[in-house]
């Protein structure tokens, strides 16, 4: 297991996957660091799609372009009934917890030696319809997972980054 800055450093968005299948052992794993995600007020609205046969694999490309034929996909969404709505504004916090789930997944699968990418370029209407979801489950993001394929490599710009000052403000003023 690395420490986490080596793995938020080393990790990348995988788009190109090997047809090796993901491994029970390793969804196993994946599922688990997503349940251990925290949420607001402990509500845990997260639900997770996972996609692990042809069929389902299939929907997801009317969905989006964003699948790279990867032999699992997990869709991170929440229960809008269940998340909790923050008191001064009514604000749904079913996203932010759906992403920090998300977060967890990603991390998760590239400290078990798979890859992904985080997508959020689908239609929430086509992957609602694909896959029977009721209203009240709203999707937030696609993760095409398994094990990169040899010739995959980081996006050219991934390694550029701001320097921590251009984005960090002090309470000095």
């Amino acid at each position: 297991m690395k420490d986490f800055k080596a793995l938020a450093t080393e990790r990348y968005s995988v788009r190109k996957f090997d047809t090796k299948p993901v491994e029970q052992e390793k969804v196993d794993i994946i599922l688990e660091t997503a349940r251990l995600a925290p949420t607001a007020h402990n509500y845990q609205p997260q639900r997770l799609l996972v996609l692990n046969t042809a069929d389902s694999l299939n929907k997801l490309k009317d969905c989006t372009n964003g699948h790279f034929n990867a032999p699992l996909a997990i869709i991170v969404c929440y229960d809008n009934t269940v998340s909790w709505k923050r008191e001064y504004d009514d604000a749904d916090m079913g996203v932010v917890d759906a992403s920090i789930v998300g977060s967890h997944l990603m991390f998760t699968v590239a400290d078990i030696g798979l890859g992904t990418t985080w997508i959020a370029h689908f239609d929430p209407a086509k992957v609602r319809d694909a896959y029977a979801l009721p209203d009240h489950i709203i999707p937030v993001a696609i993760f095409p997972i398994g094990y990169p394929h040899p010739d995959c490599v980081p996006a050219p710009g991934h390694t550029k980054r701001f320097d921590v000052s251009d984005f960090t403000i002090y309470n000095s003023f």
